[in-house]
């Protein structure tokens, strides 16, 4: 197994690798591991998140030899990319591969766990959240921040957004799950808009960000509300259509 370490944890290399390594046997199950499993270990005085990623189909443990980058690799790298752009991301530690001879088996990314009061979900899932508007309102400017600095975040979906509350009304937004990105020079109106079509179904939430976006963006409301709601309905027909595909001819929930 190759594991490489941010070198700002190399004193504790060798706790690292342990805990990679004994993986299956240690740790604290986070979630449900239904796709990919993720465990918490605590290192000194640090809580470590590792992710380990299901082993890829035949044709991709070759892909990810030989010509593309492994999830857990990228995940690495896009989160030292994110933390250079000064947009939150925990704290990127290590990433670890296992090649057979035909391609890659196991991989692993590892960062720092952060312990957070909610998701991007909650707001979708409870309207009445405490300061629902507010904190709905910064998000829209994190997302906006990242659009100006030509992020697109290809997975920026309900659950992989941390959300932690830093009091007096003021919140910080976190990204995860990262092995899917592109950085660009520019992003166009179009690419923004569609970057954020995955996020909520819910009419009411996507005027309020787009108000907000508009005041950043310096474009009107209606013309910003239009577009984003176009992207969101197209997301969701794709989504819904996708999941009656899969309960009619693959008996799959």
């Amino acid at each position: 197994m190759q594991i490489n370490i941010n070198p700002n944890f190399s004193e504790d290399s060798f706790q690292i690798q342990s805990c990679i390594k004994n993986f299956d046997a240690s740790g604290e199950l986070f979630g449900d591991g239904k796709r990919n499993k993720i465990k918490l270990f605590n290192i000194n005085e640090i809580q470590i998140n590792i992710k380990s990623f299901k082993v890829p189909n035949v044709f991709n443990q070759v892909v990810y030899k030989f010509f593309r980058k492994s999830k857990a690799k990228r995940s690495y790298e896009f989160a030292n990319a994110l933390l250079e752009l000064n947009i939150g991301t925990p704290k990127p530690i290590a990433f670890a591969e296992n090649f057979s001879f035909f391609g890659l088996e196991k991989s692993y990314y590892v960062s720092q766990h952060l312990q957070t009061e909610l998701t991007f979900r909650e707001l979708v899932e409870q309207p009445n959240y405490p300061e629902h508007e507010n904190i709905l309102r910064q998000f829209t400017q994190f997302s906006f921040n990242l659009h100006q600095k030509g992020v697109e975040f290809l997975d920026h979906s309900p659950g992989n957004t941390l959300i932690k509350n830093e009091h007096n009304g003021k919140y910080s937004f976190y990204l995860v799950d990262l092995n899917r990105m592109n950085f660009h020079d520019n992003l166009s109106f179009n690419k923004r808009m569609k970057n954020l079509s995955r996020l909520t179904p819910k009419k009411e939430m996507i005027a309020i960000m787009s108000d907000e976006y508009a005041k950043l963006y310096n474009k009107s409301f209606d013309e910003v509300n239009q577009k984003m709601w176009y992207f969101t309905n197209k997301f969701q027909e794709k989504y819904w259509r996708k999941r009656r595909f899969k309960q009619r001819f693959l008996g799959k929930n």
